[in-house]
């Protein structure tokens, strides 16, 4: 699978816009439309860094509920 289609599916999974996205990751919407599009090529850990921080971020979500719930 190509990057841009890691990248677009990822965002697709968090349901945000490229805006969105792009701001929650700190990184400029152009650049991310630009991945999206197969226009440029992001260096080939991006797409694993992205993965891993939106994995991180769902996990602290759940274990946040947890202790909420407990």
């Amino acid at each position: 699978m190509e990057a841009a289609e890691i990248i677009k599916g990822l965002r697709d999974k968090t349901g945000m816009t490229r805006k969105a996205f792009s701001d929650h990751l700190g990184i400029p919407v152009r650049t991310v439309e630009d991945w999206e599009k197969g226009k440029r090529t992001p260096p080939e850990y991006i797409p694993r860094l992205i993965a891993y921080q939106l994995k991180y971020e769902e996990l602290i979500k759940k274990l946040g509920k947890e202790d909420i719930e407990e």
